[in-house]
């Protein structure tokens, strides 16, 4: 049976403070890291009923093979150039930034197979490049230091509903997951995150993961797919677009859309004190984490998305 992951947030308060996590070697409380094995088990994932929506519709957008980086947030902070205070990869459309607008962004390039102009983002990470947890040479406006390194692959799944059909996403619907305050507000809407590595899928922790050498550093984000049916944004950048209930189920009022999921690999030097960017008071803190998308996919092409995952068919654009 498939694994619908927005399910697996309910263990990972535990993995968070498991006997393994351990402060980085600056000493900063923000950075903390934990073994894999110590971190936290996904729970059994929620059976399909019978009029689950099964299938998954997966598009190849490349890992940032360009070097697309800038520290601006269409999403939250639109005509404010560098308003994240940290860099962001990006995937998909390749025009993305501050000054973006839906027309733009509709006539730009992209990286994506198949046409979709989406444009996918998340804060970039980093690993010591002077002996450091945040190294000494590379570095940006704002404080985060390290170098850059290049995700090995991303993986952009769209995913289907345990209880029903989904529906079609707007285009240009605007949604978020994660909190890029998630340390310096005390955790708060950071249920969902997930680290893991890539031999022990079935472990996941909020903190940075220590995995076994050979073994790749994951970053899985889960997007909510429960949406109002009226708005393609909102003041929180988050009610109009909510997660599923525990059953896999729609609050009410709400309609299932295609569920993004997206899982960021990366091959990190053994015992580096890696770190994602974040604004200067969430210190570097993997519960900052966050990923944002933006569906610029057209109609027609959103049309098909959602036919192969109520038929229950695995496609790749």
């Amino acid at each position: 049976m498939r694994r619908f992951s927005w399910l697996g947030f309910v263990a990972l308060a535990a993995a968070a403070t498991g006997c393994g996590a351990l402060t980085g070697s600056t000493g900063d409380g923000a950075i903390r890291y934990v073994a894999i094995e110590d971190a936290g088990l996904v729970p059994a994932s929620q059976p399909a009923g019978p009029d689950a929506s099964t299938g998954t519709w997966r598009v190849d957008c490349g890992r940032n093979e360009r070097g697309i980086h800038n520290s601006d947030n269409l999403v939250v902070n639109p005509r404010v150039v560098g308003a994240a205070h940290h860099n962001h990869d990006y995937v998909g459309n390749v025009s993305t930034n501050a000054f973006s607008t839906d027309r733009s962004l509709a006539a730009a390039a992209t990286t994506c197979r198949g046409g979709d102009r989406s444009t996918y983002y998340w804060p970039v990470l980093r690993v010591p490049d002077g002996g450091t947890a945040h190294g000494t040479g590379e570095h940006d406006a704002h404080g985060n230091q390290g170098r850059i390194l290049r995700p090995d692959s991303v993986l952009i799944e769209f995913r289907g509903n345990p209880v029903s059909d989904v529906v079609a996403m707007p285009e240009f619907l605007r949604t978020a997951t994660g909190n890029a305050h998630g340390y310096s507000q005390a955790g708060r809407r950071t249920d969902r995150l997930q680290w893991t590595c890539s031999g022990a899928r079935d472990r996941v922790a909020k903190d940075y993961p220590r995995c076994p050498e050979g073994q790749q550093v994951i970053r899985v984000f889960d997007f909510p797919s429960c949406w109002n049916g009226k708005s393609l944004d909102s003041p929180d950048h988050s009610s109009h677009l909510v997660f599923p209930a525990g059953s896999g189920g729609c609050p009410p009022a709400t309609f299932p859309v295609p569920q993004l999921h997206v899982e960021v690999a990366y091959t990190v030097p053994p015992d580096a004190d890696f770190t994602i960017d974040t604004f200067p008071e969430d210190g570097g803190s993997a519960l900052a984490d966050h990923g944002h998308f933006i569906n610029v996919m057209r109609p027609a092409l959103m049309d098909r998305v959602v036919a192969c995952i109520n038929d229950g068919r695995s496609c790749t654009a």
